[in-house]
């Protein structure tokens, strides 16, 4: 297992399809070394615990234990969250998805792309990069994409309607940690592989033109009486951090990351699978990676199938 955990993922292909999804995810206890902490030490030791998505989960820290202590919190650097929220969209657009529907990825531009995130021109390379090399990818893509459902996202020129960000709800989650609701709030998951794939190029667009206008970056944060919600956006969905402080001390401290939601068991696998055929083993593993990369996991994981 890796510092993030380890992800097991494995199904049965008999008949044309896949059978019996299973999924075993597996994280190390890191939120328990903040047990006992000041507040302060969270929010400078989140960041080198969780490293990837880490100005998301800093500021989800400070969200949380802000609105648990009843203080105002402090501010973010918008532009940061948005340049790292775009760094991962990029990597997958660009590299990742481009693979997994056999087609050369876009490394230079990619790298390009990189290196000048945080020049003070990164608007400009930003917009060429979603305009040349992303934009053209995209239509290669989607045409090797299988999908039946109808789209959720509407493509209009290079930019998309009926679109926006997914709503926080931090309150939902503080009665959940609160024990005032047993049930866990639902993460949203995509209708299809087309639809997530749609919704990531949209994510995309959008992101740009915030980071372009300054929009302020998707943060909000719930708490009462030392319990506190702080939720933010990722490129994989909503993170959402819980704490839990009593007398100037964290008593407890829980991290739930999209990865956390959307593989805590197979529903969401087998939902995106439903009704596929596919014409040999191969072809199988193919669809159940491009499932995975749907709901794309945060860590390492390995694919099992055999032959029923």
């Amino acid at each position: 297992m890796t510092s993030s955990g380890l992800l097991t993922i494995s199904a049965a292909y008999a008949g044309q399809e896949l059978h019996d999804i299973a999924v075993d995810l597996q994280r190390p206890p890191v939120s328990r070394l903040f047990v006992g902490q000041n507040p302060e030490a969270v929010v400078k030791t989140v960041p080198y615990l969780f490293t990837l998505c880490a100005h998301a989960q800093r500021a989800a820290a400070q969200a949380a234990l802000a609105a648990a202590e009843g203080e105002v919190r402090r501010p973010v650097d918008d532009s940061e969250l948005w340049i790292e929220f775009l760094h991962e969209n990029l990597w997958r657009l660009l590299l990742d998805w481009p693979l997994a529907l056999g087609l050369p990825p876009a490394n230079e531009a990619f790298i390009a792309w990189r290196a000048a995130r945080q020049g003070n021109d990164r608007q400009a390379v930003t917009r060429q990069v979603v305009a040349g090399p992303l934009r053209e990818l995209a239509e290669q893509c989607r045409d090797r994409l299988v999908d039946h459902s109808p789209p959720e996202v509407v493509l209009s020129g290079s930019h998309y309607t009926n679109f926006d960000f997914p709503a926080l709800t931090p309150e939902a989650w503080l009665a959940y940690w609160q024990g005032q609701d047993d049930r866990q709030p639902e993460a949203a998951r995509p209708a299809s592989v087309g639809t997530a794939y749609r919704r990531r190029l949209a994510e995309v667009d959008l992101a740009c033109a915030a980071l372009e206008t300054a929009r302020p970056y998707p943060l909000a944060g719930a708490g009462q009486a030392g319990w506190g919600i702080g939720q933010t956006l990722t490129a994989r969905g909503i993170l959402t951090h819980a704490v839990h402080v009593e007398e100037d001390r964290v008593n407890n401290y829980r991290v739930w990351a999209p990865t956390d939601c959307h593989f805590a068991d197979a529903r969401g696998l087998r939902a995106l699978l439903a009704g596929r055929h596919f014409a040999d083993q191969d072809a199988a593993r193919h669809g159940l990676e491009q499932a995975i990369l749907a709901l794309d996991p945060c860590l390492p994981y390995t694919l099992e199938i055999s032959h029923a």
